[in-house]
């Protein structure tokens, strides 16, 4: 079966375009609330991991897709783990 490229291209920009939103709501609520108390450590060490691994296939395979979608959502995966650092230092009475 011929898949057109236009259709691939619009399937690789929407799947980036939902995975990469769930972290921008997070930062938002997060910068909003000042509060990251409920993003675990765990969670944040495996979606790099994965996203790592991710960024190498994509990068072997030459799929620019997976590429720019995995190396956004380093970005803000970096972005949410030092904002969890810096409200952690934040003491609420």
């Amino acid at each position: 079966m011929e898949v057109d490229g236009l259709f691939l291209t619009i399937l690789g920009t929407l799947a980036g375009i939902l995975i990469l939103s769930g972290w921008v709501e997070q930062i938002y609520k997060g910068y909003k609330t000042k509060s990251m108390r409920d993003i675990s450590k765990f969670l944040m060490i495996f979606i790099a991991a994965g996203s790592t691994l991710w960024l190498v296939y994509g990068s072997i395979v030459s799929d620019v897709f997976i590429i720019g979608t995995n190396i956004a959502g380093l970005i803000l995966m970096i972005i949410v783990s030092s904002m969890k650092r810096r409200y952690q230092k934040i003491v609420k009475p």
